[in-house]
C-alpha cells in the first residue's frame, strides 16, 4: 500500500492543478493533424494543387488552422500620381518578417474564440500579422496600416493570403471532434517547406498545437531551367531570346500560310 500513496497524492495534485488551469498546455485537447498531400511537385504543366488537412481534437475545442511559409523579406512598388494625373511608381516598400504565403481558417470568429494576447503570440489573423511585419519607409502607424492593407489585398488577389470562418468541416464522434479542410494550393507559391499548424482553443487560450509540413519543389525541365537561370544567367538569357524569336517566326509562318491578316 505504501506504493499507492505517492501515486494517489500525484493524481490528487494533478486534479487540483487542472481545476485552476495550471497544468501544461497540450494535456486535454488530444490534437492530431495530417496533410494528405505533403509533397507538391512543380513541373512544366503545373497550375497549382490542393491540400487537405484532417485530424481530431477534444470535442470542447475550437480549431484554428494556419498554413504559412517562413517569414521573409518582400519589396513592393508604391503607385502614386505624378503631375496631378499620371499614375507611376513613386517608390518602394520593404517588408520584413512577412510570410510569402499565409492562410488562416477557423471554426469561429477569432475575436470571439481566442484572446488578443494569444493571437499576437501565435500570429493569428491579419491584425496580429500587421504588428509583426516591419515596413519601411512609412511616416507613422496610419500609413503603415494603409499600406499593409494594400499588401494584404494584393496577396489575396494572388491567392497567397486567405482567411475564412466555417470552412473547417467538423463532426463530433465518440467524444472527439474530427475535422477536415480542403484548400487550394496557389501556383504562385514558391518552392520551399511550408508549415501547417493546427491550434486547439479553449477558454480563449491555445491549449495544444499540432504541426505537419508541406514541401513544394521543382522537378524535371522546370528545375533545370531554374538552375540555369541561377547559375548560368547569360546562357539562360540567350536561350530565352532564341525561344522568343522561334515563337515569333512560327506565328509568322502560320499567318503567311493562311494568307495574312485582313
Amino acid at each position: 500500500m505504501r506504493y499507492l500513496n505517492p501515486l494517489f497524492r500525484l493524481l490528487t495534485l494533478c486534479g487540483a492543478l487542472a481545476a485552476v488551469g495550471l497544468l501544461p498546455r497540450g494535456v486535454s485537447a488530444e490534437l492530431t493533424a495530417t496533410a494528405n498531400h505533403d509533397r507538391i511537385t512543380i513541373g512544366f504543366f503545373y497550375h497549382g494543387s490542393s491540400v487537405s488537412v484532417r485530424g481530431s481534437a477534444d470535442s470542447g475545442c475550437d480549431l484554428i488552422i494556419k498554413i504559412a511559409s517562413p517569414d521573409g523579406s518582400q519589396t513592393l512598388k508604391k503607385k502614386g500620381k505624378q503631375a496631378g494625373f499620371l499614375w507611376m511608381n513613386v517608390g518602394s516598400l520593404h517588408l520584413e518578417e512577412a510570410p510569402h504565403l499565409y492562410a488562416l481558417h477557423s471554426t469561429g470568429d477569432l475575436g470571439a474564440i481566442v484572446n488578443k494576447g494569444e493571437r499576437e503570440k501565435y500570429v493569428l489573423g491579419y491584425d496580429a500579422l500587421a504588428r509583426q511585419v516591419k515596413m519601411s519607409p512609412v511616416a507613422d502607424d496610419a500609413e503603415k496600416e494603409r499600406w499593409f492593407g494594400e499588401f494584404v489585398r494584393f496577396q489575396e488577389h494572388s491567392g497567397l493570403y486567405a482567411a475564412s470562418i466555417g470552412k473547417i468541416l467538423v463532426r463530433n464522434e465518440n467524444g472527439k471532434k474530427n475535422y477536415y479542410i480542403l484548400t487550394q494550393w496557389p501556383y504562385q507559391a514558391q518552392p520551399g517547406v511550408y508549415t501547417v499548424t493546427v491550434y486547439a482553443v479553449k477558454g480563449g487560450r491555445v491549449v495544444e498545437t499540432a504541426e505537419t509540413k508541406v514541401s513544394v519543389e521543382q522537378v524535371g525541365l522546370v528545375k533545370r531551367l531554374a538552375g540555369m537561370a541561377k547559375d548560368h544567367g547569360g546562357v539562360y538569357g540567350l536561350l530565352s531570346i532564341l525561344a522568343a524569336l522561334g515563337a515569333g517566326f512560327g506565328v509568322g509562318m502560320v499567318f503567311r500560310k493562311g494568307g495574312g491578316a485582313h
